[in-house]
């Protein structure tokens, strides 16, 4: 019978992940998505890594999947000429236009709106939080004056965030823009939106993925701005799955405030039926160390705990110097904890009859039952993977076989918790067609005689239409 963790591992790819032999080491440890960074990412490395993925798929019959991430309005500060420390009481100019080198007095800012978007009183954080300014005035145009609250070294290209200020610019930027349509002719399985603040930032998003993709690719919303968490449930209702971002997050708002967030946020995504991954710092020690601390294996094992589907690498991958060892930490904890009767899902029922609420209910059910028979699997036909997201949400102690002849959705049920998706594409009748499923679930080691499996199927078989049947059967034999 095959081990296999259900919380998938997100890993980032970087100048530390970019020669094949490393990326089947970190498949082969557990890693389930490789993540594109579009803040640092040149086109052709992406599309080396991307071919790179693809071709180990095929050679190690794996459906790894590939999310690209896209950059968002990234304010900056810019180049400074010397080292300048900063201390509380000091003031200092944020000025727009023309680049310049920065000092003591004078900072220059990338963001052109800036001077019209702040208010006197609103707060300005450097560096993740580091240095704390206070706006005392803005000419509206091109210079805004502000007073040091939290000093320290003031260094280049340092990441600026707002919390306080209505932002004009939108979430998807000019480069954001250009790195979709890029992401887009690659047909990668999901696209992440950075610093999504309302609905609109996704319907703009799906709106570019309709105009030059040939397939729909679903959209994670990254949520890390107040805005976001305040307009939830508009958000939830346009994206396909969420990310706890926890790092501009833990800026943007107190960084006490982040652990209820992030439960509030799983438990929504768990009610949507959609995807959640939890971001950043994870296993960060581990970017130089070979052992994490105790209170990141804890922030892993609660993350799991939570509900997640997935967890997240980023520096730990990219750049770090064991990404392979840091796989097989994180993989290591994820098994330990994922099946402990303590992690409780909310257990309510579909009860709005839209026109998938028979497949919803079935899915449900079956997730039920397969706890209270103790069924080894749940198997499901699927051609669009609704069904796959569907029981994956109501975590089932039961594996979850996904069967499909469309290819292009298999890699993207890669995220989903606990979901191992197949090739098939021998829709006969429904009974030939669920024994088929079962001799492949046998080969593949996820059945042995005695064991109950679910199986879920549309009848009839060949029209692939909306699931409508549940099958209880017990394997007799799995002789193959």
């Amino acid at each position: 019978m095959p081990k296999i963790k259900k919380t998938k591992i997100v890993a980032t790819l970087g100048p530390a992940t970019s020669k094949k032999e490393v990326i089947v080491d970190m498949i082969k440890a557990g890693v389930d998505v490789f993540r594109i960074n579009f803040s640092h990412a040149d086109y052709e490395d992406v599309k080396e890594r991307v071919a790179i993925i693809r071709e180990i798929n095929a050679e190690m019959e794996t459906n790894i999947a590939i999310l690209g991430d896209l950059q968002g309005p990234k304010l900056r500060v810019g180049v400074m000429a010397e080292e300048v420390v900063v201390a509380p009481g000091d003031e200092i100019t944020f000025v727009t236009g023309k680049p310049f080198e920065g000092n003591s007095e004078r900072v220059y800012m990338n963001y052109a709106a800036f001077p019209k978007d702040v208010n006197p009183g609103e707060r300005i954080l450097l560096d993740d939080g580091k240095l704390m300014f206070e706006v005392i005035s803005t000419n509206k145009k091109d210079k805004v004056r502000a007073k040091v609250i939290q000093g320290g070294p003031l260094k280049s290209k340092k990441g600026v965030n707002l919390p306080n200020t209505n932002i004009s610019l939108p979430a998807l930027t000019e480069k954001d823009v250009e790195d979709a349509i890029f992401a887009i002719s690659l047909d990668v399985d999901w696209i992440a939106l950075s610093f999504v603040r309302h609905s609109q930032d996704i319907i703009d998003l799906q709106n570019i993925i309709k105009e030059h993709g040939k397939h729909k690719i679903p959209i994670i919303a990254k949520i890390e701005k107040p805005e976001a968490v305040e307009n939830i449930d508009k958000i939830v209702s346009y994206c396909d799955g969420l990310m706890v971002a926890r790092g501009d997050l833990g800026v943007e708002v107190p960084a006490h405030e982040v652990p209820l967030i992030q439960k509030k946020l799983v438990l929504r995504a768990k009610k949507a039926r959609i995807p959640v991954i939890i971001a950043t710092q994870m296993m960060e020690t581990m970017i130089t160390s070979l052992t994490p601390t105790r209170a990141e294996v804890n922030d892993v094992a609660n993350s799991v705990m939570d509900g997640a589907d997935a967890v997240m690498l980023s520096g730990e991958t990219s750049v770090g110097n064991y990404p392979v060892e840091v796989i097989e930490k994180m993989a290591s904890i994820l098994s330990s904890v994922e099946n402990s009767e303590l992690i409780i899902v909310p257990q309510e029922p579909p009860h709005i009859r839209t026109n998938r609420y028979i497949t919803k209910s079935v899915c449900y059910h079956a997730a039920i039952m397969a706890n209270e028979i103790k069924a080894k699997a749940i198997s499901t036909l699927t051609n669009s993977g609704y069904t796959a997201f569907q029981i994956s949400a109501w975590r089932p102690s039961s594996y979850i076989l996904v069967f499909t002849s469309n290819r292009r959705i298999l890699t993207q049920l890669n995220l989903l918790w606990g979901v191992k998706a197949f090739y098939y594409d021998k829709y006969v009748s429904t009974d030939e067609t669920i024994e088929d499923v079962n001799v492949i679930a046998c080969k593949k080691g996820f059945l042995e005689q005695g064991d109950m499996l679910i199986s879920l199927a549309a009848m009839p078989i060949k029209d692939k239409g909306m699931v409508n049947t549940l099958r209880v059967t017990e394997i007799k034999t799995c002789n193959i």
